[in-house]
């Protein structure tokens, strides 16, 4: 196993057990957003990661980090709700809620790996601040093709901009250890 794949195990375990206890706490409770309003919240994450790089401070305590965790959190979240559907109540118990989380994590680590063959880790010279304008950018392209029903005439789908903003969290996690 590579560094990178270890690295990425450690963030992702990190982001794993905030899913497993928010689960405890609330359940699925997430089972009744609609994909557009997951973007919403992932934007809401990554504009404030990007506020608090610009202003330096935070006011409510509450660091990068958290946000990150939240991003890439709400990331498979989507991605689970894009399988499934959205649900009018909490109907995903937390064992398959696991499942479904741990299995698409495995497709972002295999699609970093790949993406890592092909760009030589270019993503480790890059600044934090990249990551999060890239993700930015991709909760925009994300919102285009949700306004378009998801309709594209040539980019990858909705789906694609997910993993994406995950791996781009992951790596901004990476980096900050």
């Amino acid at each position: 196993m590579t560094l990178t794949e270890q690295q990425f195990d450690k963030s992702a375990a990190e982001c794993r057990s905030i899913y497993e206890k928010k689960l405890k706490d609330y359940g699925a409770a997430w089972r009744i957003m609609r994909p557009a309003s997951l973007t919403d919240q992932i934007f809401i994450k990554a504009n404030r990661i990007r506020s608090l790089e610009i202003k330096g401070t935070s006011m409510v305590g509450e660091g990068i980090r958290p946000e990150l965790i939240g991003i890439i959190n709400y990331c498979i979240i989507a991605l689970i709700q894009l399988e499934l559907g959205y649900a009018e109540t909490d109907d995903l118990p937390v064992e398959r809620a696991l499942e479904l989380y741990d299995k698409y994590m495995l497709e972002a680590k295999n699609l970093m790996i790949a993406k890592n063959h092909d760009y030589d880790e270019a993503w480790r010279q890059m600044r934090t601040q990249s990551y999060t304008d890239l993700i930015l950018m991709k909760i925009h392209r994300t919102k285009q093709i949700e306004d378009n029903n998801g309709k594209t005439l040539i980019s990858e789908g909705v789906d694609a901009n997910y993993f994406d903003m995950l791996n781009y969290a992951i790596f901004y996690m990476i980096q900050q250890v």
